[in-house]
């Protein structure tokens, strides 16, 4: 698949099959986060596979409660585990752990699976779920399945309308 077509084609899923993700699919997924860039090459991350029901029932409620959390047969937890922070005053974990994530979303959409990017969650009732130590900070939460259905595509603004030149 071509990169354009992936990044053209991916969309947030919300309905997941009851079939299982082939282990050499969740590994070709979080191959790609693994080798996403990050500041300093820290790679200062750290991607919780959880595939447990009862674990991902757990998630769901800590997400505000959205069922599709526990439906996926995966669920990915993309922690950042420094604290350092870039010139620019942005913390790097966010920002890599961010760059990651998108790597894993259009691998599985290439491989035929489906994501979506969760921020709504309650990150102390993750981090204790999960067993996530003091300092570290969980940023997303990444259900991972094969689709149910493939929504359609949402509206985009138009590339003039988020690009300037020169300056703002």
């Amino acid at each position: 698949m071509e990169l354009m077509e992936a990044v053209r084609g991916r969309r947030s899923i919300r309905s997941f099959l009851d079939r299982p993700v082939e282990d050499e699919m969740l590994r070709a997924v979080l191959e790609a986060g693994r080798l996403a860039p990050s500041a300093r090459n820290m790679q200062d991350w750290r991607f919780i596979v959880v595939k447990d029901k009862d674990t991902r029932l757990k998630l769901a409620e800590a997400a505000r409660n959205q069922a599709f959390v526990a439906q996926a047969p995966v669920v990915i937890a993309a922690c950042g585990t420094s604290d350092l922070v870039m010139t620019c005053g942005q913390p790097a974990y966010a920002i890599d752990v961010a760059i990651a994530v998108d790597h894993m979303t259009l691998a599985a959409f290439s491989l035929g699976l489906g994501t979506c990017w969760i921020g709504a969650f309650y990150e102390d009732h993750v981090k204790e779920i999960l067993g996530v130590p003091n300092g570290v900070r969980v940023v997303a939460l990444l259900p991972l399945g094969y689709p149910a259905k493939w929504p359609r595509s949402t509206p985009r603004k138009s590339l003039e309308d988020v690009v300037a030149y020169e300056s703002w």
